[in-house]
């Protein structure tokens, strides 16, 4: 009932910047709380930031003053900007949203990498 795509990842050098974008389509009335998650390779996956419906934002320690979510609710898009970069942040990075009615769902996933 709810699709999520994510877009915007890529190859970066250490201290450069990501946006990434999650686009949310199907058939509800409106989205809970949004969520980015990541996984790197031979780790779990791990929580990231959450943006609440009104903008409550929450974030890993290690991400905090670096990255920013956001979401546009009129067009069911969240997004993640990611500013200094580390090689630590390469993972791939999920969009997570939560529907009420319809759960959980789980966006492919985009991979990040960041160079040294």
């Amino acid at each position: 009932q709810v699709q999520l795509v994510e877009s915007g990842g890529g190859l970066v050098q250490a201290g450069g910047s990501l946006r990434l974008s999650c686009a949310a389509s199907g058939r509800f009335y409106r989205i809970d709380v949004m969520a980015w998650y990541r996984q790197a390779p031979g780790k779990q996956r791990e929580w990231v930031a959450t943006i609440s419906p009104d903008g409550s934002t929450y974030y890993v320690d290690s991400v905090k003053g670096r990255f920013s979510i956001s979401r546009d609710n009129a067009k069911n898009t969240m997004y993640l900007q990611m500013n200094s970069l580390e090689p630590e942040d390469t993972a791939v990075y999920y969009c997570n949203v939560l529907v009420p009615g319809r759960g959980e769902s789980w966006g492919q996933g985009t991979q990040v990498t960041v160079s040294s």
